[in-house]
C-alpha cells in the first residue's frame, strides 16, 4: 500500500482497525519507505508516495481507489470503529448471499476496505445459485 501521508494512514489502521506496527523503514527525509502492519493474523505493508519510481509506488489518491477485504470477528462493530476514526460508508453491513456479513468503508486515504466475517458455509455451486438467483431479480 502506498499513502500520501503515511503517518497519518498508520495512526488511522491503528485506531479504525486495530493494527500492530511491527516496524518501520524512513528515509533520511522523512518518508516512510516501509512499514509492517499485523491486522490480526494479516500483514499489510505500507509506506509514503515515492512518484519517482511511478505508478507502482503512488496511492490510491493519484492514480483511483483500491479494495482490501479483511475478515473480521464482526462487521457491525468494525465498520462503527472505522466510522469513528473518519472512514465513510459505501456499502452498508448486510448478510450475503455468499455466506458472509459485511460492508465497506473508504478510509480517508482512498482505500475500500470490505469488512466482513463468514455466517455460514456455502458450497460453490450454492453460491452460484444464489447468484444467479440474485442477478435474475436485478
Amino acid at each position: 500500500m502506498r499513502a500520501n501521508d503515511a503517518e497519518a494512514a498508520i495512526a488511522f489502521y491503528k485506531q479504525a482497525f486495530g493494527a500492530v506496527e511491527e516496524f518501520r523503514l524512513v528515509e533520511p527525509g522523512g518518508r516512510i519507505g516501509h512499514a509492517q502492519l499485523l491486522f490480526g493474523s494479516a500483514t499489510i505493508m505500507i509506506s509514503d508516495e515515492f512518484p519517482e519510481f511511478g505508478i507502482r509506488a503512488l496511492s490510491p489518491d493519484s492514480y483511483g481507489a483500491c479494495l482490501i477485504h479483511l475478515h473480521v470477528d464482526d462487521a457491525d462493530a468494525a465498520v462503527s470503529r472505522a466510522v469513528a476514526a473518519g472512514a465513510h460508508v459505501t456499502r452498508p453491513v448486510v448478510d450475503e448471499f455468499y455466506g458472509e456479513r459485511g460492508g465497506t468503508v473508504r478510509d480517508p486515504f482512498g482505500y475500500d476496505w470490505m469488512l466482513g466475517y463468514q455466517i455460514e458455509e456455502v458450497s460453490p455451486e450454492e453460491m452460484q445459485r444464489r447468484y444467479g438467483d440474485l442477478l435474475s431479480k436485478s
